[in-house]
């Protein structure tokens, strides 16, 4: 057998936007809860949800957005950040999500590359500042949630046509901009659309078994699509209910939503759990409503999964696999797969998807139980890389086949197993990250005159960042003090590498190439071996 499967399935995709299908949504569910949001104790049935998107979305429509303009979100999780997802698909405008870690390297890039024309933000979060930081860059189109500026938004657009605009979209139109960290350097924009994102957190929550009786807390970010799709798009095209435990992840915080809300459904990637089993008090809370979840993100170590159904009552969780330009979600396990296959694989093909393991030199289907490259075919194949062809081109082949740049095997039963990958991929704690835009970024320090980064193992996040620099005639060594100095304010907290390893040359190939399999075996010798103090943050 060749590894090859496709995803049969009885229950069709759906052929509508996002708008139309909440709509249908409410006129089925009006009366139960849509939207908790557990830190202001604000909370909406269907029929208030609805309501609300519709003020935001005309409000958007007074300040003249048209279909396919880009509207960035750049917030914590929040209510607001619900509302405007559904309200910019309601009108046609392309969302673009903000990583609330951004700082100004990268809210900069983001703003140009996607010719955003309005952004709806957060003043603050934690120790940042995104008032100042969206001063610095000179961008002006803003609204600040919590002021005057949302007052005014969801208020003045009394009298707009929503109905009008709904009339001028199709499902095939693209809805969201979601921006993954790029091999050249920065980041690149998959945009994936009402099609894509609607039925694939359709099919994730028909996995699961949700009904409009679920309630899902949602711990993991929203501007990814472990939380708007997996979480809020699997929610309101079920009925069940969305329930926001924090703005950001804190594990008490997580498992007192679930006590409170008697929720059924928790996410998060392993770290989280891991975290949410090891506070003190865990046993005093309730967490007998649940009944399943979703991890994903990263491998689940077969003790946590053991505790995660047995302490948590979640004897039905998930695995899911995937990537932001698949929608997520390109394999999955199912509700009654055994624990072994659980831990073991990432599942089964997605209903409607196709997936194949190919031979990265010839492009030929390997026979199954031989590694190669993962490649995903479907409705959950975004429609590109914004304004970017040529990245399109080398990520999505003449047949729309999706390279993962993942190796992968697949055994007779068509679970699928990740086994490495081609790209330089770092996965941290969940997120992900491309060497290349971190050395891309230190390259410009004065003082550095070459630099390679990759990824170590660490046992709390799987993955952290080692930069190996080559230092200017003249010039001290940089310490991880000084990197992470650097780095503030203008990196993302989980792209600042935790070592430093100051060295004369990389280990290269004959052809001149870096030697990145090398460097990491060393890595782990000199963190095992040496003084940490020398390599370690304070």
């Amino acid at each position: 057998m060749l590894s090859y499967a496709s995803g049969t399935s009885d229950v069709p995709l759906l052929g509508e936007t996002i708008g139309a299908n909440l709509e249908r949504t409410v006129a089925a569910f009006g009366d139960r809860e849509a939207l908790v949001d557990v830190p202001t104790g604000r909370r909406w049935t269907y029929a208030e949800f609805d309501a609300a998107v519709n003020d935001v979305a005309r409000g958007l429509l007074a300040r003249d957005i048209a279909k396919g303009d880009r509207v960035g979100i750049w917030a914590p999780n929040c209510a607001e950040w619900v509302l405007v997802q559904y309200a910019t698909a309601k009108i046609g405008a392309i969302l673009v999500n903000v990583n609330p870690a951004y700082r100004t390297h990268e809210l900069d890039y983001v703003v140009r590359q996607s010719g955003m024309r309005l952004l709806v933000s957060a003043v603050g979060f934690k120790t940042s500042d995104y008032r100042a930081m969206i001063e610095e860059i000179g961008f002006t189109e803003t609204v600040f949630i919590g002021t005057g500026d949302w007052d005014a938004l969801v208020t003045a657009g009394e009298g707009h046509d929503l109905a009008a605009r709904a009339a001028t979209l199709a499902f095939d139109d693209p809805i969201n901009i979601q921006y993954t960290s790029g091999t050249t350097g920065f980041p690149k924009g998959a945009t994936l659309s009402h099609h894509n994102i609607l039925n694939n957190g359709y099919f994730v929550g028909e996995l699961v078994g949700y009904t409009e009786r679920d309630r899902i807390c949602i711990p993991v970010p929203l501007y990814h699509c472990f939380g708007m799709v997996m979480g809020n798009l699997a929610a309101t095209s079920h009925g069940a209910a969305m329930v926001l435990p924090a703005q950001g992840f804190d594990p008490a915080a997580a498992l007192r939503a679930v006590t409170q809300e008697r929720c059924t459904s928790l996410y998060g990637v392993p770290t989280m759990f891991i975290a949410e089993l090891g506070l003190a008090d865990f046993p005093a809370y309730d967490l007998s409503s649940l009944r399943t979840g979703i991890m994903a993100g990263s491998p689940c170590p077969v003790e946590v999964m053991k505790r995660v159904v047995a302490e948590m009552n979640m004897a039905e969780v998930a695995i899911a696999y995937g990537m932001t330009e698949t929608s997520p979600v390109s394999t999955m396990t199912r509700a009654d797969d055994s624990l072994e296959r659980r831990t073991g694989t990432v599942g089964r093909v997605m209903p409607h998807l196709e997936s194949k393991i190919i031979d990265p030199a010839s492009g030929l289907v390997v026979p199954r139980g031989e590694p190669g490259e993962l490649c995903t075919r479907g409705s959950s194949v975004m429609l590109g890389y914004w304004d970017q062809p040529e990245a399109t081109a080398a990520a999505i082949d003449t047949a729309r086949w999706m390279h993962t740049g993942d190796l992968a095997t697949m055994d007779p039963d068509g679970y699928l197993n990740i086994v490495g990958r081609i790209k330089d991929l770092v996965i941290r704690g969940g997120e992900n990250v491309y060497p290349r835009e971190v050395e891309e970024f230190l390259y410009t320090h004065p003082d550095i005159a070459d630099v390679q980064v990759i990824g170590v193992p660490d046992e709390k996040y799987g993955e952290e960042l080692m930069a190996w620099l080559v230092m200017r005639p003249d010039t001290e060594p940089l310490t991880a003090e000084a990197i992470r100095e650097f780095c503030t304010g203008r990196l993302a907290h989980f792209k600042v590498p935790r070592y430093v390893h100051v060295v004369e040359g990389f280990p290269m190939t004959v052809t001149g190439k870096v030697r990145k399999v090398e460097m990491r075996e060393r890595a782990v010798e000199i963190l095992d071996l040496h003084d940490a103090s020398r390599i370690r943050n304070a």
